[in-house]
């Protein structure tokens, strides 16, 4: 009998000696949801008139607060008084607490990483100058506030590693605000940066200052995320009142630029941002302050990543004219195409990233979504082939270029971690930490299927199960998918799955178009007006376990995060009769003003296409979950999360979809809604408030995929 066995009748108990209230619940009316009003609001699309009768949610105001506080009132003592949700939470709980080890790097004579005792809030940023030596705590967010809701989003340490540039958020929002510390002391110096972002800090080879991007302030003080950010640089021991204004465009709303700093000193590059498919790069010489700056790469025919500099010539990973990517070093007197040395081409997996680190460049490669590293020299000779322990992904070669060592990690569906040093100097490779977990995994197994599409397509998709499976159909089964913005969806480690899969759950990821495990090609399969390959790749994944016994359409839940939020929302709305339950967390929901609300979802416009543009409109106007919802329509149970603080995905996506969703459903099936209002879009979330959303998804999927008493009476006799 497993230790999940004896919880799951444990909460066959529970349901038993709760059957009378689980029935009353299970036959609650239609109308247990609040009130939600609607109003008269009409937009005219290139002549098709549109209802928007809930536009009022989008408002940040006293009664929607009120609204979401209802939903909540409804949905957050529904899932927690659930008969399993208590043991789910303890048994999370208990396979959460465990030591956590991030990859370290090094600049100088120093290496960092970052590591959580267990059930520690957020992880602490350590320090040291031996890898023998006991570390020092240089920043612990957990003492940032008391719920553990601030974190820190994100550090840039200075080339000589004499300061750490932190940024902090609150409440899980994108809106950051940096600090700088002194590594030595421990102690901040007198440095604030606010208005920012996503923008990391690119420090002056001197450390006398750094180039970051911001917002355009207004007059009362607030910044403004509906523009784009401009380049400013700030002298350390200024206000940010005096920095100087360095790079912005005129005119040209779309376009972000951000700024690097390349490995050899020289020069300041400008990476602009305007979408997921191309980008440009401008640069100048620091020696030359004002000079005005010199187009690199400004034809928008591909992404170029900056990877090194050497001897005068800047090294670039870039899909222009090689869908899965190749390097190429560039003279920047001479940047036209015709003089690029070709130094690592194209091949048939996609090139993920590159790193130089002491004249050796890192190739990560995808192969069928699991990692592959090529380690070459600065020529492009392969020098060997890093041997990994088996299906997983790679992650690390960060840190100083100049290193004279360098670490990753290998992670699988049931691998938590594995951290290695590799010293470039002597091209090997020793294990320098190996995580622990209070679980035992060598009970599951994870294989790879491929399956076909609506119009042929093969799609690959990951399966994580118990060895022992039996192929009935009778599997509680959840499909997790994303399938967009070039993102590659590769194995990881996830306690929370490793709940589910000791509930006698299995895990299926199908590698679906519009991410990046197979290049640009495959990307574009999946955005604008091929979008609705993505669902109908995800639609034919849930056939496929259903056809072959691994599940059927009463055990099958869907679940996605973000833009597989949408992906959840649109097929549920396209296929309902399909799955049982569905898990739309900060999805986006209503394709037709999803670019309003911030110059950042402004450039998802490359991704999705925008609703200005009448041929684009028709496309999302077909799948947009909130305008595709109909009356009289039995929808899966239904969990729709999002958190009060998200800027990025802003949450009234998911109060429109919840409210349409409650309005048309037309059957005993739940549709609920759960606002979190200390979290954003997921980063940074505390441990404590991840481990209680998890456990009322599981929760949630416990009863509505009828995981009872006689799956438990099955794994116990084993």
């Amino acid at each position: 009998m497993t230790r999940y066995s004896a919880f799951i009748l444990c909460s066959t108990v529970l349901i038993l000696s709760a059957c009378s209230s689980f029935e009353q619940e299970k036959e609650q009316p239609k109308g247990p949801y609040p009130e939600t009003k609607t109003v008269e609001q009409q937009d005219d699309y290139h002549g098709t008139r549109v209802e928007d009768p809930y536009r009022w949610l989008e408002q940040d105001n006293q009664e929607v607060s009120n609204w979401v506080h209802a939903q909540n009132q409804l949905s957050t003592p529904l899932l927690q008084n659930l008969p399993a949700f208590a043991d789910i939470k303890d048994r999370m709980t208990e396979l959460w607490n465990y030591e956590k080890v991030s990859t370290p790097f090094r600049y100088a004579d120093r290496y960092f990483y970052f590591a959580n005792d267990g059930l520690q809030n957020q992880s602490v940023l350590y320090t040291m100058t031996d890898l023998n030596s006991a570390p020092d705590i240089l920043i612990n967010p957990n003492n940032f506030s008391d719920d553990g809701t601030v974190s820190l989003a994100r550090i840039n340490v200075s080339p000589d590693a004499t300061y750490v540039a932190y940024a902090t958020s609150d409440g899980g929002s994108d809106w950051t605000e940096i600090k700088v510390r002194n590594v030595e002391s421990g102690k901040d110096t007198s440095d604030v940066i606010e208005g920012v972002k996503f923008t990391e800090v690119a420090w002056l080879p001197n450390e006398r200052g750094f180039y970051y991007s911001r917002y355009p302030e207004n007059k009362d003080g607030s910044f403004d995320d509906t523009k784009p950010v401009s380049v400013y640089f700030h002298k350390l021991g200024t206000k940010q009142s005096d920095d100087e204004l360095i790079f912005a465009f005129d005119n040209q709303p779309e376009l972000n630029p951000y700024a690097k700093v390349s490995d050899d000193g020289k020069y300041l590059l400008i990476d602009v941002f305007k979408g997921y498919d191309a980008n440009a790069v401008y640069l100048r010489p620091l020696a030359q302050e004002n000079a005005p700056f010199k187009g690199l790469f400004t034809k928008w025919d591909g992404q170029y990543q900056y990877v090194t500099s050497q001897k005068g010539l800047l090294y670039f990973k870039t899909t222009n004219e090689a869908s899965t990517g190749r390097v190429v070093a560039v003279d920047p007197k001479q940047p036209e195409p015709e003089n690029w040395t070709e130094i690592i081409a194209a091949k048939t997996h996609t090139l993920k990233d590159v790193h130089a680190v002491d004249g050796q460049l890192f190739a990560h490669y995808l192969q069928s979504a699991r990692s592959r590293v090529a380690i070459f020299d600065i020529k492009g000779t392969m020098l060997q082939e890093l041997a990994l322990p088996g299906i997983g992904s790679i992650s690390g070669f960060e840190g100083s270029h100049k290193a004279p060592d360098v670490f990753f990690s290998f992670k699988s569906f049931t691998e938590p971690g594995k951290i290695y040093r590799y010293q470039p100097d002597q091209q090997r490779t020793t294990l320098w930490y190996e995580t622990k977990v209070p679980a035992e995994l060598d009970q599951y197994t994870t294989e790879q299927v491929v399956y076909n599409s609506a119009d042929g397509t093969e799609v690959p998709m990951f399966l994580v199960h118990d060895k022992n499976i039996e192929l009935n159909g009778e599997n509680p089964t959840l499909l997790y998918g994303y399938g967009g913005f070039n993102i590659s969806i590769t194995p990881d480690y996830d306690t929370t799955r490793l709940v589910w899969l000791e509930m006698g759950g299995v895990l299926a990821i199908p590698n679906l178009r519009g991410g990046g495990e197979f290049g640009e090609m495959w990307h574009q399969q999946g955005t604008k007006e091929n979008k609705q390959n993505v669902f109908d790749d995800f639609i034919a994944a849930a056939e496929w376990l259903i056809n072959n016994n691994y599940t059927n359409k009463n055990k099958l839940a869907i679940q996605g995060r973000s833009n597989g939020g949408l992906l959840v929302g649109a097929t549920m709305t396209q296929r309902p009769e399909l799955f049982a339950a569905a898990l739309p967390a900060v999805g986006v929901m209503d394709m037709l003003r999803y670019q309003l609300p911030s110059a950042n979802a402004r450039g998802w416009g490359s991704e999705f296409g925008l609703s200005e543009n009448k041929e684009e409109f028709k496309t999302l106007y077909a799948y947009s979950p909130v305008h595709n919802t109909k009356s009289g329509t039995c929808y899966p149970a239904t969990l729709i999360t999002t958190g009060d603080h998200d800027n990025r995905v802003v949450p009234w996506h998911s109060y429109k979809f919840a409210a349409a969703l409650q309005r048309d459903q037309s059957c005993d099936q739940p549709i609920l809604l759960n606002v979190e209002t200390r979290a954003g879009h997921g980063a940074g979330t505390p441990t404590w408030m991840r481990i209680e959303e998890h456990a009322e998804n599981w929760a949630f999927l416990h009863k509505h995929l009828g995981m009872n008493s006689e799956a438990a009476q099955s794994n116990a006799s084993e």
